[in-house]
């Protein structure tokens, strides 16, 4: 985890056109409307009918355009990957998608989320499955080639091999003829499905379609295998119907707020949940200012119920990403300060509400505070939009340990104290789940330590 934000391990992108062979550039403006799920590293399969052809690059979207080769691939199927690592060390070795050889001809693989047996898996089968990689994802693919190996279709070995792992994930499977997605029982990661006008995409997010200039038309159910090729769209269950089980960090930061996850508006979301905070914790402030991005939305709606003026508050850079701060161990402490700015024409002398999206380690909200204090803010009230995180996750967010949560340790009173705050609130559980509809069910596991898998 890099900062006080938590960290999900990627997004996956597939693919099928019927004529147009650009797909490899269509799969790049897919990535780039994925950017924000993962800065460590991007990959595209690409399919010709017989063989499949990888290129990955560390680092931005972006920096696909500087492999040589990239630019001359062609076909009309392929699948793409952009990745924050939780299982596996950041090296363009564990970069996705994965491919492997098999007697059923190449399959590529990338996966969004984390097995929580990878590691049984790999005592049981390590030398089998030849895995060059850190990464669980691989363990997934080499198992399928496992199957196809003992006679099995490339549809049936995979079906065994979603029976035999146990996690988080959302798939998609590229082979030189078909693209496949993948949900797990839980739906615990988000996977949809557009509809372009000569053929598919699989995405985890609808903002990847509208980038294409696609059309959302539903969610991969939990479950749920979709495959399509030249014949179409087919959907099958693999499993026994779960109570489906959506993170609900999609909506509180991962998810872009021009996203549609399982039919809910991420930023409507985000705006109600701000309205539901200041229904809970109302203060007197003469300005509401978000941290950005994400806790703009909540910022408006608690500005909105409060009549309370929004204000811009934070500026925050466009142009320093993970890949400018991580080498520069000297620079790290000060990521915040570099990627945000106050405007201190619209602080100085208030009493200023300041909302965010969530808290993990208070780190940046140390810094805002003392930022808003030294610009002269009379006051600084921190509201967040979420629950407080007390618990780890191992499905595919990146806290590992409680060591690393500031709520776990400490009650609002001495988290007040910590970060340099006049007071703080959260967002109840209860009030969250209010927002997000009484009538669905949601991973609330980093709240209240009820995962649906363990």
């Amino acid at each position: 985890m890099n900062g006080d934000k938590l960290k999900e391990e990627c997004g996956v992108f597939g693919i099928f056109a019927k004529e147009n062979t650009n797909a490899h550039m269509m799969t790049y403006y897919g990535l780039y409307a994925l950017q924000h799920r993962g800065e460590e590293s991007s990959g595209v399969a690409i399919t010709d009918g017989s063989n499949i052809e990888v290129c990955k690059s560390m680092g931005l979207v972006c920096n696909l355009m500087q492999v040589e080769r990239f630019k001359a691939l062609k076909g009309k199927a392929a699948i793409g990957h952009v990745r924050y690592s939780t299982t596996g060390d950041s090296n363009i070795i564990n970069a996705q998608p994965f491919l492997i050889k098999t007697s059923l001809g190449d399959i590529a693989l990338a996966h969004n989320g984390n097995l929580i047996n990878s590691r049984e898996l790999r005592e049981i089968s390590g030398k089998k499955l030849n895995l060059q990689s850190s990464s669980d994802s691989e363990i997934i693919l080499k198992l399928i080639g496992f199957e196809i190996e003992k006679g099995n279709s490339i549809e049936q070995g995979l079906i065994n091999t979603l029976k035999i792992i146990k996690g988080a994930y959302a798939i998609t499977i590229l082979t030189k003829d078909k693209l496949i997605g993948v949900r797990d029982p839980f739906g615990i990661r988000p996977l949809c499905i557009g509809k372009l006008d000569d053929g598919y995409i699989i995405s985890s997010e609808s903002s990847s379609i509208n980038a294409l200039n696609g059309e959302l038309i539903e969610e991969v159910a939990p479950g749920q295998i979709v495959t399509i090729d030249t014949s179409g769209l087919k959907k099958f269950n693999f499993s026994k119907e779960e109570k489906s089980s959506l993170c609900a960090f999609e909506y509180i930061y991962f998810s872009r707020e021009d996203s549609i996850i399982d039919c809910i508006s991420v930023y409507k979301s985000r705006f109600l949940s701000g309205k539901e905070l200041f229904k809970e914790n109302s203060i007197k402030g003469d300005v509401v200012i978000g941290v950005p991005d994400s806790g703009i939305p909540a910022a408006m709606g608690y500005a909105k119920e409060g009549n309370i003026p929004y204000t811009v508050g934070l500026i925050k850079s466009k142009y320093v990403g993970r890949t400018f701060i991580d080498p520069c161990k000297e620079l790290r402490k000060e990521k915040v300060r570099i990627k945000l700015s106050p405007i201190i024409e619209n602080i100085r002398g208030k009493r200023v509400i300041v909302v965010d999206d969530s808290m993990v380690r208070g780190t940046t909200a140390k810094i805002i505070v003392k930022m808003l204090k030294d610009s002269g803010a009379r006051e600084v009230h921190f509201r967040i939009a979420s629950p407080m995180v007390i618990h780890p996750c191992s499905l595919g967010i990146g806290i590992k340990s409680d060591k690393e949560l500031i709520s776990f340790h400490k009650g609002k009173s001495s988290i007040e104290e910590v970060v340099g705050a006049d007071s703080i609130e959260f967002l109840s559980l209860e009030g969250f789940h209010n927002v997000l509809g009484k009538d669905k069910n949601f991973c609330f596991g980093c709240f209240n330590g009820e995962y649906p898998i363990r």
